[in-house]
């Protein structure tokens, strides 16, 4: 079995790498689907330029929200373990 030859923090790694991974598709997935919904009224086989424009604006302002709560939460997460 290979797991066995693999030491508990490398499977650690690997689990984090994974979850990662997930984390990412699941951003992607929602992004996407939030912001077509909002920046397309009638699809079709292209995006007119206002629609490109409106995801353009949409995925950067999630990206900036996500990455804002993301390191809020972080650094909350710091404060509750430095109480301990």
């Amino acid at each position: 079995m290979a797991m066995a030859n693999l030491d508990k923090g490398e499977i650690m790694d690997q689990m984090k790498q994974q979850i990662a991974v997930a984390n990412a598709q699941e951003l992607l997935n929602q992004m996407t689907q939030k912001c077509f919904k909002k920046c397309v009224n009638k699809p079709g086989t292209s995006l007119d330029s206002s629609e490109q424009k409106c995801i353009s604006m949409c995925m950067d302002r999630f990206m900036d929200s996500w990455n804002l709560i993301s390191r809020t939460y972080g650094q909350r997460l710091q404060r509750e373990q430095s109480k301990f």
